[in-house]
Parts: structure tokens; sequence; C-alpha cells
């Protein structure tokens, strides 16, 4: 872990110019693995992939020797999926990475020098036991023969090892599993979180714990938790009976009364999003978010992930990707929330990028490959109602602003702190309500500090879009550019869909232990 933070000064600036990776023309090749492979051999067998468009969708075709040809739908929407790549900025990897390149992605992993993000939220699964069952769980929580749960030690020193990134201190950390609130070390987890530097603590839930007591959510406030990452499926009870086997919406319900009674008020809401499971209720939950504005400041939709062997048929009913919830999003809101009101999460590289150069220091550039996620906001009026983004900003003269002040900094410009503020200033005239202006300004230009973002937060509802990988869809590519990743004992950062499609079982198989051996060496906290 370096003692101190590296500046621009550490660093030539030129490396952070803003350019956009040129448009590829579909059909394009990129590198994938063999589900057979994976799921009935465990060995990671890399194949070439074809990324191509059929009856406007983008879809994804691959061969394996062995096992032969594997199709999937890759985007549902070509044109969406143009214009999505319009918008992938490129970022800055780790300056110092845990592992070398010797067999390729995603045999390397940890992270290498080829990963060309760092990392924006890392997850720390606490511990692998659950209180639920549920069959769609990517974690495949209580499936292993082996307890994994990480000694405070090793949690204490994975998450030393994440404030060590370079160029930036990874920002966000959220525990998870499992389900984290069984451990019963969580409390000092949080706390060593803020006191080593994470600006944002969350905690990835099924709620049932939070549900029953309002001071074991009052103490993890008070140390220092900022956001529950809660599971929810829906308004109905049958999404919750068939992903997780119970209706669970009571359970939802009490997790944000007692949130609001212990005086937290940063709630994401996280569903799973089901074809002919509760796509339809879309909408409705928005609506929902939109009632409870007081707490909740985001829905997280994740389009589910296909984790076992079935046939194509099957598959091909179950998949739902990222078009297709927008889509449905824009009907189910009478087009409210309209497709162009929704960008790719690495747009947003270059507002991080600006910040950090007129600070004079490296900020988290929020990156990822173009077809990981969407994002939208929906800004917030006092009756409940709401105006989608492009209704608030226009995002294109924005990022136009940002790519000149990045570039003023890279080229090395005269008088350039002077320019970047005079162009921040003339950003203005790109908000279309005039009653933002002056929380958009604090944001970016008197403050530019977490504090000051979270005030800004809680004027608006963020949607978001994640669709994680499977061995049937994946695209090596996208891993190289994954910016959420995992910590291992073992000192390695892994990104999302390699940890959950790949090392998990290796992780858990090698740092766990039987249920006896866990139950004899379970000691008290250090503290």
């Amino acid at each position: 872990m370096p003692e101190v933070a590296l500046t621009h000064e550490d660093k030539e600036l030129f490396r952070y110019h803003a350019e956009k990776h040129p448009i590829r023309e579909l059909p394009y090749q990129t590198q994938s693995i063999c589900p057979v492979c994976k799921l009935e051999d465990e060995v990671v067998t890399v194949i070439p992939a074809m990324v191509y468009e059929e009856d406007g969708k983008v879809m994804m075709r691959k061969s394996c020797d062995k096992h032969g040809e594997f199709m999937d739908l890759y985007w549902s929407d070509a044109e969406m999926f143009k214009r999505a790549m319009t918008y992938w900025y490129k970022t800055i990897g780790l300056d110092n990475p845990r592992t070398d390149t010797a067999e390729g992605c995603p045999k390397d992993c940890g992270q290498c020098p080829n990963h060309k993000s760092h990392t924006a939220l890392a997850i720390i699964d606490v511990t692998n036991r659950c209180n639920l069952t549920c069959p769609i769980c990517f974690a495949r929580a209580g499936e292993s023969d082996n307890i994994y749960e990480p000694s405070p030690e090793e949690v204490l020193d994975m998450m030393k090892n994440l404030r060590g990134n370079l160029p930036v201190p990874c920002p966000g950390i959220q525990f998870a599993g499992g389900e984290p609130t069984l451990s019963e070390n969580l409390p000092q987890y949080v706390r060593w979180a803020k006191e080593l530097g994470f600006n944002h603590v969350m905690i990835a839930t099924n709620g049932i714990r939070m549900a029953k007591s309002v001071d074991y959510i009052r103490e993890l406030v008070e140390v220092g938790l900022n956001t529950i990452y809660l599971q929810f499926d829906g308004v109905k009870a049958e999404p919750y009976i068939a992903a997780r086997n119970v209706d669970l919406r009571p359970i939802k319900q009490k997790v944000l009364d007692n949130c609001k009674e212990a005086g937290l008020d940063g709630v994401i809401l996280v569903p799973t999003v089901m074809r002919g499971i509760n796509d339809d209720e879309l909408g409705a939950m928005i609506q929902f978010a939109l009632d409870n504005r007081d707490i909740v400041r985001c829905i997280n939709f994740q389009p589910v992930s296909i984790t076992g062997r079935i046939d194509y048929e099957e598959r091909l009913r179950m998949r739902i990707t990222i078009p297709e919830i927008i889509h449905l999003i824009e009907e189910q809101t009478s087009s409210q929330i309209k497709v162009k009101d929704w960008y790719t999460i690495p747009s947003m590289v270059l507002l991080g990028r600006a910040l950090g150069l007129i600070k004079g220091r490296p900020e988290l550039e929020l990156s990822a490959h173009f077809a990981c996620g969407m994002s939208s906001f929906l800004f917030l009026k006092d009756d409940g109602s709401y105006y989608p983004i492009n209704e608030v900003i226009d995002i294109d003269k924005i990022l136009g602003v940002l790519e000149d002040i990045c570039n003023l900094y890279a080229y090395g410009k005269r008088f350039v702190g002077v320019r970047a503020k005079l162009k921040l200033v003339g950003a203005i005239k790109h908000i279309k309500k005039k009653g933002l202006i002056k929380d958009l300004t604090s944001m970016l230009l008197k403050k530019g500090s977490y504090g000051s973002l979270r005030d800004f937060m809680h004027n608006v509802i963020m949607l978001g879009l994640m669709h994680f990988m499977d061995p049937f869809n994946m695209d090596l590519e996208r891993v190289q550019y994954c910016d959420i990743n995992y910590p291992t004992p073992d000192g390695k950062i892994i990104p999302f869909c390699t940890y959950n499609n790949i090392y998990r079982p290796y992780v858990e198989s090698k740092f766990g232990k039987t249920l006896e051996e866990f139950q004899k060496e379970r000691k008290p906290i250090i503290t």
C-alpha cells in the first residue's frame, strides 16, 4: 500500500487526453470460452467468437473443437449497440497490476498488465453462507462443500490491497456473499473500510436480518455504512417465488421502514430481470422507487445470467438483454423514460478525469466496456414527478466541454486552471432546467467531492442496467475493461465475470474450510 497517493505530477499528463475507441463495423471477432468445457469439465478453453448482426439483433457465434458450435443473443438491438459504441471512451488501467501477462485472458486474472480499467467498486464476499437458496444465484451460495469465510485479518488485508491501487485507490467497497449479514464481523469491516479511506461503503443483502432489527442497521450506520444494495425482484409475489422460493415483499418493505428509522437514506434496489417472470414489472418497480424517493437512490436492473447447462431453445427463451429492458421501460412508463435517455457506462469517464485534472490528482474514471451497462437519471420534482436526464442536460454538449478540459491539461496549455474553470462556467448554458444550476456547479466547480456528489444524488434517482456475463455469452474483451472487481486472500484482484464464472470455486476451495473446521476455528474479531 503506497504511503502517498499519486498526483498528476507523478505521471505524464498526456495519457489523460480524451479519446474514444474507434467505431467498429459488425461483424468483428473477439475471444470467448467454451461453456461445456467450463460447466462440465471445469476447464477454461479459450475460443474465437464472432459478434455479428442478424435481423436487427447483435448475436455471438463461437465453436469449440470438442463440443461444437454455440450461438447466443448478445444485444437485442443492433442500432442501440452501435450508438453505445460511440460513447466508449478510453480509460486508465492500473499502474501496479498484481499478476504478469503469461497465458492471456482470462488465465492471468489478478489483474494483469493487459487490464484496461482501474477498480471502481470492489466486492468482498465475507461469507458464502446464506439464509436463502435462490435458484438464480450467480454466487451459487450454499452449494459449496466448503465454508468460505475469510478471517478478519484476511478481509483487512484485502481492503488494504485495494486502497493500494494506483493511480486511483479503490474508492468504493461492497460487502457481499452469500449473505454478508450472517457474518458477526460485518460492523467491524464497515468501520475498517471507512478508516482506510473508502468513500462509499455498501452491503449487498436480501434484507432478512435488517428487517428484524432497526438497531442492527443503526449500528452499521454509526460505523460508516452509506448504502444497502437490496435484492428486489418486483412488486408482485410471483417473481420472488420463482427466483427466491419465497415471497419476500414484506421483508423488503420492512427494510425500507427500518432504514428510515435508523437514519440510512441510501438504498439501491437490485432486481434480477427474468424474461416472462418480472419483465412486465419494470415500470412498476420504477414507480415504487419514486414512491420511496426519500430513501431510494437508484434501481440497478440486472438481466439474469444463465449459469447452468441448458439446451439452446431454453437459453434463448430465458435470455433478456439490456436493449429489451430499455424498450420495455419506455413502454411501461408511457414513454416518460425514452430509449434516447440512456447512456453507456463509459460515457462517464471524462467526468472523473476532468475533475481529477482540475483538482490535481487522479480521480475515479467510471469505465467499463460499452456493452456492459447503461444508465440514466431521473431528476425529481417536489410532487414526485420527474424529468429524464435529456430534458435537463444536453449530455453531448457537456461531454464536449469535458473533452476540451481534459485536453487543455493533457496538451499543457497555458493558464490551464483558469481556462478549465471558465469552460465549466460556460457549460451552464447546456443545463436546460435552471433550478439545477446551483447543485451542478457545486458538484463540478466548487467542490467536486464525494460529499457534494451525495448531496446532488438526493435530487435524483439513478437507473442502472448491468448485464453480467455467463459462459454462453462471455466476451473476454469485456473482461479486460471490467471495473467491478473481487480481491482474494492471496493478493489478487479479479474482474467480476471471470471471478463468478471461473475463479470462485477455486478461491472458495483454496481458502475455505469444512463445516467442522469452520466451527472449530472460529474466533473473536480482532480490534
